[in-house]
């Protein structure tokens, strides 16, 4: 999920930008696999951590941001223990959910209509989420770099089986998307 050495102000961690090219990349098929799964989002599902990193002073803006120049915005819900005090992004939709991963997802749901709830992380909460049932579909963009440490995505858990739906290869990364049996 990061390179090591992760935080507000390193928030992919050391070498971890390498983990996005693919989303600022020229390849038709990136750009195509990011325009779909942004255009379909309803909501969007992060940690605090993730928050405070994208709501942080080096963090999104009109050019960089969830599908920024691709879609509309949709509502974000953040998993946290205590909401900030202030938020730097007020165009953006924002809740904060402190009664668990569980009731953020619920949150979702409920703002996304009938449109997708995206889980973007960071990893513990999408780890949560997947350990706790409420992935349907799991998408990871793999990208050819080997990072040595930072944040995993999975750390152990109940094991549960993936059924191939899609797999997209560019020269930056290959696009994986499962159904979660």
């Amino acid at each position: 999920m990061t390179g090591p050495d992760a935080g507000p102000e390193n928030g992919l961690g050391t070498g971890g930008e390498a983990l996005h090219t693919w989303a600022f990349s020229d390849d038709p098929d990136d750009q195509r696999v990011l325009r779909e799964a942004t255009a379909g989002s309803g909501a969007v599902v992060l940690g605090r951590r993730l928050f405070d990193v994208v709501d942080g002073p080096g963090g999104w803006d009109d050019t960089v941001g969830y599908g920024a120049g691709e879609v509309g915005k949709p509502a974000f819900v953040v998993v946290t223990g205590s909401p900030p005090e202030s938020v730097r992004l007020t165009g953006l939709d924002w809740t904060f959910v402190t009664t668990g991963v569980a009731d953020a997802v619920a949150a979702a749901r409920e703002r996304a209509g009938d449109r997708d709830v995206v889980l973007m992380g960071g990893g513990a909460t999408i780890g949560s989420a997947f350990e706790a049932g409420l992935v349907d579909v799991l998408t990871l963009h793999l990208a050819p770099v080997v990072l040595g440490a930072g944040t995993p995505l999975f750390t152990g858990g109940t094991r549960r089986t993936l059924v191939q739906r899609s797999v997209v290869a560019t020269s930056t990364v290959t696009h994986l998307t499962y159904e979660v049996d």
